[in-house]
């Protein structure tokens, strides 16, 4: 059996954990789709957003991305989720030339379960995506009701919240 195909037990407890794509490079809704699609194999697929058109921020000098979200269904541990999600990412040609730059797909853990986790190259919750509008736009699409363990808010609740500034628009 393929390791790569299954969910790796942790403490056997699934649990719900949601991330954000992004693409803005190449055919970017078939970036998303084929990112979704190899994302089946660590567990069981819950929700997936509608995709949104979305400016870029920090660096604004590059091509718009399409975005989304997704909820999934877990048994694999926090750690081991981001390094398939890395993993998915490099399988997909991502390079990593320029920070926050262009790229075929780009996968985030945002939340994990309640959990709080501060480790090195793991940080749970995501620690911008309270600020991100391409971000919490689709993710409240799916989950308006999941709760930032940090901020003690709900993810409908910080996309109100934010200010005016990034164009995000479902597509």
């Amino acid at each position: 059996m393929d390791s790569t195909a299954h969910p790796r037990e942790t403490d056997g407890v699934a649990e719900i954990a949601y991330l954000s794509l992004g693409a803005n490079m190449g055919d970017r809704a078939a970036n998303l789709r084929a990112a979704i699609e190899q994302l089946k194999a660590a567990g069981s697929l819950c929700a997936v957003s509608g995709f949104y058109e979305t400016q870029p921020v920090e660096l604004a000098d590059q091509p718009w991305f399409l975005n989304c979200a997704l909820a999934i269904e877990t048994c694999r541990s926090p750690r081991d989720l981001l390094n398939f999600a890395l993993a998915i990412e490099a399988g997909m040609g991502r390079l990593r030339l320029r920070d926050k730059g262009p790229r075929q797909i780009d996968i985030d853990l945002l939340l994990f379960g309640g959990r709080v986790i501060a480790e090195p190259k793991l940080n749970v919750p995501h620690p911008a995506m309270h600020r991100r509008r391409f971000v919490l736009a689709p993710l409240a699409e799916i989950a308006p009701n999941a709760l930032h363990p940090l901020l003690n808010k709900t993810v409908a609740e910080l996309l109100n919240t934010l200010e005016e500034g990034q164009i995000v628009r479902r597509v």
